[in-house]
């Protein structure tokens, strides 16, 4: 008896949650919830965002701005190759490139490289084949680039040597030649 007594007691005397207490917890719980969340869905938007913005500089940079069409042509003076002539025209999907040898800014920069010389900066000429005369290779037009050579490089028989046509925006186009075995002709096809 006595311990029903006890019991009785102890039970009367504790304290339960109220409705409200519990109320005041669940919305604390909610609030934080909901804060994290917010927190978590900015923070991969932006990511998200981000990696757009990666993704299509990646593909600007990345995409061919311009191509060969025809031949390499080399000028020799029979000892040496002194000028190299190419055609070039704009790529699928390319944007326009400024060829304009005298441009001060936003200027294509043309550099020449073989196993002794390197010159970062090579002198060009452009003629217009198909276009209009604004030194700009646009869709549809052919422009001709006449590259005079370094007097340091010494282009003779049977030698590797590597063009790099830098445009302000886009991929680099790389022309690699190998000069014949005889440079007696002053017109030679590089192909």
């Amino acid at each position: 008896m006595k311990r029903m007594l006890r019991f009785a007691r102890d039970v009367r005397e504790e304290r339960g949650i109220t409705g409200l207490e519990t109320a005041i917890v669940m919305i604390a719980f909610i609030v934080v919830a909901s804060v994290f969340a917010f927190v978590v869905l900015s923070t991969g938007l932006f990511a998200s965002e981000r990696g757009k913005e990666t993704i299509f500089a990646a593909l600007a940079k990345t995409r061919g701005a311009m191509a060969l069409t025809g031949g390499v042509i080399a000028t020799s003076n029979q000892t040496k190759i002194t000028t190299i002539t190419l055609d070039v025209t704009l790529a699928a999907g390319g944007d326009s490139v400024s060829l304009d040898p005298s441009a001060t800014t936003n200027k294509t920069i043309v550099s020449y490289a073989d196993n002794s010389v390197t010159s970062s900066s090579l002198t060009y000429t452009t003629a217009v084949i198909t276009g209009n005369a604004n030194m700009l290779l646009e869709v549809g037009e052919l422009l001709e680039l006449t590259i005079t050579l370094p007097a340091a490089a010494n282009v003779v028989a049977n030698r590797v040597f590597t063009l790099e046509i830098k445009p302000p925006s886009g991929s680099v186009m790389i022309i690699q030649r190998t000069t014949p075995a005889s440079l007696s002709q002053t017109i030679i096809n590089l192909n």
